[in-house]
């Protein structure tokens, strides 16, 4: 690495130079630069703010096209124009450290997530590698118009899925502690099918759809299995991604097929009590810890203590919220940690309560940061008993 160059450049600016390596279907820093889609890896470069893609044959002509950048170069050309070329294989680095020539910058900023072997690679060919924390791109956290009716529209899917699971619940029969649907057992899988095969109708993927029922809602990512059990609680969290837009949805709902118990139901509606304050707490400028404190101090005050019991971790015992777009978890965090809201930031408030005498419930919807208060982009109804 050059040592000299490191001691004068502190930090990444705008017109530093910017690589990922990594498949836009998967890594949503490049996508989110590029608006191009690709299931393998694709080299994307950003120099004094011009956005750059270099592509292997197979991707060149669509990215072209389709990416939303200033130049789509081709691999197999640009490979040509290197001294190197001849009796070689073609290799990314090549192509990177060429470009890197051609555009005079001899330093990168990378990802923390950028492979090791490829940093290793770059040093050796005399280039500096700096790595960036996320977020990589600070501007991709404020949601842009477009962005939150993206967001807004997948929630939308995902309250019909909701809902329809709603609809098989309430169209059950209850016999003894079982429900039955269509004559048959409920099950979690049952369920989950129903949401997911919902959401596929909409064009929006959901994985690992959580519909976990009883004692397996005290796990908040249990993602549930066998038969559901009439009048305990059935946590249903689904947080699907949008196939056209590529923004995520999340939303969880609780219910009970039957009749809660006394005592889940006032944990049912202490934690939406808790989530509807958290909800009018949050404003840009106010800190997600004192929105966590205050809900963790809420639940204590109403005799929902936090710690282990009976061998396990029982009571409130995850952050508040997080944010949300094209990655399910993204900055900020509605936690301990301390995150200033900022006007555009998309998050969820999704309190919980989780023990093993009467099950688990947990509330979450999304909600648009905004310099007074926020909006509220999810709609669906919170019903504790279905009968």
């Amino acid at each position: 690495m050059n040592k000299a160059l490191s001691k004068k450049i502190k930090q990444a600016n705008p017109n530093s130079t910017f690589l990922i390596i990594a498949a836009s279907e998967q890594d949503a820093n490049v996508y989110w630069a590029t608006h191009f889609l690709a299931p393998d890896p694709i080299i994307f470069i950003q120099h004094k703010k011009k956005k750059y893609l270099i592509l292997n044959d197979l991707e060149v002509d669509r990215g072209r096209q389709e990416a939303h950048v200033d130049q789509v170069l081709s691999f197999t050309e640009l490979f040509n124009q290197t001294p190197q070329a001849r009796g070689r294989n073609k290799t990314t680095l090549d192509m990177v450290v060429h470009f890197l020539k051609k555009i005079k910058s001899q330093e990168l900023w990378v990802p923390e997530s950028f492979p090791i072997a490829y940093a290793e690679g770059l040093k050796k060919r005399k280039v500096s590698v700096k790595i960036k924390k996320d977020p990589f791109f600070e501007e991709r956290l404020i949601k842009t118009t477009a962005e939150k009716n993206a967001i807004k529209k997948t929630l939308k899917f995902t309250s019909i899925a909701i809902q329809e699971a709603y609809a098989v619940l309430k169209a059950s029969k209850i016999k003894g502690n079982k429900i039955l649907y269509r004559g048959k057992p409920l099950t979690s899988e049952a369920l989950r099918q129903v949401i997911n095969l919902s959401l596929m109708k909409n064009n929006c993927i959901g994985k690992h759809t959580i519909t976990a029922g009883g004692k397996q809602s005290v796990d908040p990512h249990c993602e549930g299995s066998g038969p559901l059990k009439a009048h305990q609680p059935i946590i249903m969290d689904v947080f699907p991604k949008s196939m056209d837009t590529q923004y995520f949805g999340d939303m969880t709902r609780t219910v009970v097929k039957g009749k809660a118990s006394d005592r889940f139901h006032h944990q049912w509606h202490t934690v939406k009590k808790a989530q509807e304050t958290g909800i009018k707490m949050v404003k840009a400028g106010v800190d997600g810890y004192d929105i966590h404190e205050w809900i963790n101090q809420y639940f204590i005050k109403n005799g929902y203590p936090t710690g282990t019991q009976d061998g396990r971790m029982q009571g409130f015992f995850h952050g508040t919220g997080h944010g949300l777009g094209l990655d399910i978890h993204e900055e900020p965090r509605v936690s301990k940690t301390k995150h200033i809201l900022k006007e555009g930031h998309v998050i969820t408030i999704e309190p919980g309560l989780y023990y093993l005498k009467s099950g688990g419930v947990r509330l979450e919807d999304v909600v648009y940061v905004t310099k007074s208060g926020c909006e509220v982009l999810s709609r669906c109804p919170k019903i504790l008993e279905i009968a």
